[in-house]
């Protein structure tokens, strides 16, 4: 793939992500609007984002994609491949794992205010019991994303954050219609 091929199609999911980046934010305003399950959902989501940030998308890709690209030329990608994606579902499950056992004292920690208004907090509970598994999907994504990349194959990797953000659309498309449907619920 040439340069400006790569570069183009790299730009072009970019600016659609934050197009549908956009979209998604104005959903979430006009749906959630202000008040506990916005908040709720807004720490849900910070939570791994924050994770996310510091291991797949920083310590780990640093360490990944220059060490298989020298497997790559080598010729022993694969199995370095493998281990590594097998370190990662261990390391990253068992601390999916312990953070979903310990989200209450977590959230005491990074939204101590929920603690007196307890329905934010267990919808803040609740909420990122059910999104912190993204991490460890997340950082799969960057294992596969990083390989792709080492063989010069960067379009899939750059169009996820585009389905990630059509998929919480949808989401929010349906939560909007079953509260039309269903006036009275949250």
């Amino acid at each position: 793939m040439s340069l400006v091929r790569a570069l183009a199609s790299i730009t072009a999911f970019t600016a659609l992500s934050r197009v549908a980046g956009f979209v998604r934010d104005v959903l979430t305003a006009a749906i959630l609007g202000a008040g506990p399950v916005a908040d709720a959902f807004f720490v849900a989501l910070k939570l791994p984002n924050f994770f996310r940030r510091i291991s797949a998308e920083g310590a780990f890709a640093v360490a990944f994609v220059p060490l298989y690209t020298e497997k790559l030329e080598r010729g022993d990608a694969g199995a370095f491949a493998s281990q590594a994606l097998s370190l990662m579902l261990l390391v990253i499950g068992a601390f999916c794992a312990v953070a979903m056992v310990a989200m209450p004292l977590v959230l005491l920690l990074v939204a101590p205010g929920f603690e007196a208004d307890g329905q934010r907090y267990a919808l803040a509970l609740d909420y990122t019991r059910i999104t912190f598994p993204y991490l460890l999907f997340m950082s799969l994504s960057a294992l596969i994303g990083g390989a792709l990349n080492a063989h010069g194959r960067f379009a899939p990797f750059a169009f996820a954050p585009v389905l990630f953000n059509l998929c919480l659309i949808a989401a929010l498309g349906r939560q909007s219609s079953a509260r039309a449907q269903h006036p009275g619920r949250r």
